[in-house]
């Protein structure tokens, strides 16, 4: 019986929590929704090539590593996109949303030009 109550008990907060988040989340403006997406299709991408490189092989290690490494890279770089453009964050408030997004572009220029060198 107490095993019982417990579960139900954690599956109350789980559901709780859950709808806390939401409710949060759905306040948040449509730029920074549109930016979570974007990190999360990088993640995913990422994902999609190691378990590529474990069924099939990872013949070209270097590819591989240039591959995850560059949707890792620019899913970290959209994360500080987001903080900065982000209007509740007090440390970047006197940074205009274009600065940021040149910022963006420029360490993802880099990033990539250095993903290209370490392909050969």
């Amino acid at each position: 019986m107490a095993k019982l109550s417990s579960s139900s008990s954690t599956t109350s907060d789980a559901k709780a929590l859950f709808q806390t988040l939401r409710s949060a989340y759905s306040a948040t403006p449509i730029n920074l929704k549109i930016i979570d997406l974007y990190v999360i299709f990088a993640i995913l991408t990422a994902l999609i090539q190691v378990v590529y490189m474990a069924l099939v092989g990872s013949f070209p290690f270097n590819s591989f590593l240039s591959g995850v490494l560059s949707c890792v890279g620019t899913a970290v770089l959209a994360v500080c996109l987001r903080i900065q453009v982000n209007k509740e964050n007090k440390e970047f408030k006197d940074l205009p949303p274009e600065r940021a997004f040149a910022d963006f572009v420029l360490c993802n220029l880099v990033l990539h030009l250095v993903i290209m060198n370490f392909l050969g």
